[in-house]
């Protein structure tokens, strides 16, 4: 006999507060359309306020919860305030999707301190202060959470390209993901990562731009649709995967693999 239902898989998100960072643009807008789209209520944040509300107006037009937040993912003010006002307008947030990062673009010699900060702080420092800053709030409501953490197919393969510090933080992201997940599973916070490869972004328009159409180099010659990542959130976040953490999923197209 079991207790779980056949098959046990449900995208039903009614009564979930999910916060995700980085939505103003790519996988991030999409992430948080998603996630309202199965009824959770969505924090969506960024440092874009017109774009920000432009997004929330688009879910709110097709039925969703929302609410905007300015977010600076460099400022430990600012993310204690983000988590502080989706929790007033929303509840406790019991889905948070680690999602804004910025490239480094330059050379690792070649990178001012300031920009080495940058990528630091919103890559990696900033995404382990949310967690944190959530974890503490769920565990002090005694709730369940999902934390999904966006990595990146380059943290485990640099051809030298001039990312190097992307790189970097993005490995960091995917060890962050596995103990926190050891930290937190006494109580019931599920920590995973996705490491995309190349998808649509502005962030990867920068890149064709620079290195041009890079995807004549890819096993199936394309860059990926952000909506080919809805199934594997989804997955994350929805009570079928309550036995998993500490997981890392590529989702590259074979494009690292090659």
């Amino acid at each position: 006999m079991t207790d779980f239902p056949l098959p046990n898989v449900s995208t039903d998100l009614t009564g979930q507060v999910a916060l995700v960072t980085g939505t103003t643009s790519g996988l991030g807008k999409r992430f948080a359309q998603v996630l309202a789209s199965c009824g959770a209520k969505v924090a969506i944040s960024g440092r874009r306020r017109e774009r920000l509300e432009a997004l929330a107006e688009e879910i709110r037009g097709s039925g969703g919860t929302v609410e905007p937040i300015v977010l600076d993912m460099r400022d430990n003010n600012s993310i204690v305030e983000c988590v502080d006002q989706a929790e007033k307008a929303l509840g406790t947030v019991t889905i948070l999707v680690n999602n804004a990062g910025i490239p480094d673009a330059q050379r690792a010699h070649k990178m001012s301190n300031q920009l080495i900060d940058d990528v630091f702080d919103t890559n990696l420092r900033g995404p382990y202060v949310l967690s944190c800053e959530v974890a503490r709030r769920l565990i002090a409501a005694e709730l369940p959470g999902r934390m999904v953490n966006i990595s990146s197919i380059g943290a485990f393969n640099y051809s030298g390209q001039g990312a190097a510090l992307y790189s970097i933080t993005k490995a960091g992201i995917v060890r962050m993901t596995e103990a926190l997940a050891v930290e937190w599973a006494r109580f019931n916070i599920n920590v995973n990562a996705i490491a995309p490869g190349a998808f649509a972004s502005e962030m990867m328009d920068g890149m064709l731009e620079r290195m041009g159409d890079i995807s004549q180099h890819f096993p199936r010659k394309r860059i990926c649709d952000p909506a080919q990542m809805d199934s594997t959130l989804l997955y994350f976040v929805s009570p079928a995967s309550e036995a998993v953490t500490g997981t890392c999923v590529k989702i590259d197209d074979g494009q690292g693999t090659r």
